[in-house]
């Protein structure tokens, strides 16, 4: 009967993951960013002080869900106010543009999720992963 290898033990200590001036690691105040979109990376922007990763993450989530709020409710407006114009003209028309603009909204609403869900992943991984559009803002506007 053979004896089982030894245990191999590492000479360096377990990587310790940054604090941020919330209190929390740096990777769970960059993850909650995204929690509930632009509110919470709004709440992690204004208390964030130290952090280079959770303010960009918490940048990056009010960015990505308010800007993509804004141009929904645009849209839903813009879909609204032509439905009523073409509706004088045509009931089936108004209800086709209605139904594709709907469909623009709902793979908007789709895009936002998705990219929110990359960013909380890469947020929780504690890597600076900018998402089309909106990284460079926010990179930009986290900087101190």
């Amino acid at each position: 009967m053979q004896n089982p290898p030894p245990v191999q033990t590492s000479s360096q200590p377990p990587a310790q993951v940054a604090k941020s001036s919330t209190g929390l690691d740096e990777n769970i105040a960059a993850l909650l960013s995204y929690i509930a979109g632009w509110i919470t990376g709004l709440v992690f922007f204004l208390i964030e002080k130290d952090s280079r990763l959770v303010r960009f993450h918490a940048m990056q989530s009010l960015i990505l869900s308010g800007g993509g709020f804004v141009i929904l409710i645009a849209l839903w407006i813009f879909i609204g106010v032509a439905s009523l114009i073409v509706g004088q003209i045509s009931g089936i028309l108004s209800f086709l543009l209605s139904m594709v603009l709907g469909l623009v909204a709902t793979v908007i609403g789709i895009a936002i999720l998705i990219g929110a869900i990359i960013g909380l992943v890469k947020a929780y991984q504690g890597q600076y992963f900018k998402l089309p559009v909106v990284g460079k803002l926010a990179e930009k506007y986290s900087a101190k």
